[in-house]
């Protein structure tokens, strides 16, 4: 069981032509004390290594079984044809379909992409996986549409790929049991949806500051401030006039006059 003393590790399953090396990277820095274990695994086989706890989650290809399995998308893949170096196709930056109406696509049996009706003319035989099909491209038996990082895994120098337009594309997802949200699916959702490690969704979120310290802490600082002096409102003297000065017009009328003798 995921979690325990007795398990702490984290294991994630990860699909052909999906990378997980940088959210693994994140996770070893945040979980050092709950290592994570990266299980790969077929487009077929993802579904049976959640179910029967081989893996906590995966990142996969949608569509998943709802039902069984939450999932949040992460990326839309390129879709790309799989040609020799010397294919007319690479004449053009991208192409359609219609652009390989007349060339053989070949449809191996591992294919991710949900296609209504493949391109082109069939083979006469499906390959069984996707690097047998690459193999075949390489002999010119014919031409492999698949996503972009498919046709990065399994590079030659022999041959190589442009977009397809109007393709379908494929949709990059972690998914993990509905019924087997733990706490480590958690963070590593939050690991994969850019959170910070301070992030008020996090399970170690730091509390929030009071508002009573923080008005605390203005009124000391409005204590710590010295007082604002008054300015002299106008045509008010800022001192008395001292007695026996020339004080104006005013000061000369002061005191009794003299009798004369």
């Amino acid at each position: 069981m995921t979690g325990t003393a007795a398990s702490p590790s984290f294991r994630l399953a990860y699909v052909p032509g999906v990378t997980p090396g940088k959210w693994a990277r994140t996770w070893n820095e945040r979980l050092p004390d709950a290592p994570l274990e990266l299980v790969a695994v077929s487009a077929a086989e993802a579904p049976d290594v959640l179910r029967d706890g081989r893996a906590d989650a995966a990142l996969v290809r949608l569509p998943v079984d709802r039902t069984v399995f939450s999932a949040i998308p992460l990326y839309t893949e390129t879709t790309v044809v799989v040609v020799p170096k010397d294919h007319v196709v690479t004449a053009a930056d991208e192409v359609t379909c219609a652009d390989l109406a007349d060339e053989t696509v070949l449809h191996p049996l591992d294919d991710v992409l949900d296609w209504e009706a493949p391109p082109g003319e069939p083979a006469f035989e499906r390959p069984a996986t996707t690097a047998d099909a690459v193999d075949l491209v390489a002999s010119g038996i014919g031409l492999l549409v698949v996503p972009q990082s498919l046709a990065r895994l399994h590079h030659r120098r022999d041959l190589t790929y442009r977009p397809l337009l109007d393709a379908p594309q494929s949709d990059v997802a972690l998914s993990w049991p509905e019924a087997a949200t733990t706490d480590q699916v958690e963070d590593f959702i939050g690991i994969v949806r850019g959170r910070t490690v301070n992030s008020t969704r996090g399970r170690a979120a730091p509390a929030p500051q009071s508002k009573d310290k923080s008005k605390s802490k203005s009124n000391d600082k409005a204590k710590d401030k010295p007082p604002a002096r008054r300015k002299p409102a106008p045509g008010k003297a800022t001192a008395r006039t001292p007695r026996g000065g020339s004080g104006g017009a005013t000061g000369s009328r002061r005191g009794k006059p003299r009798r004369r003798s």
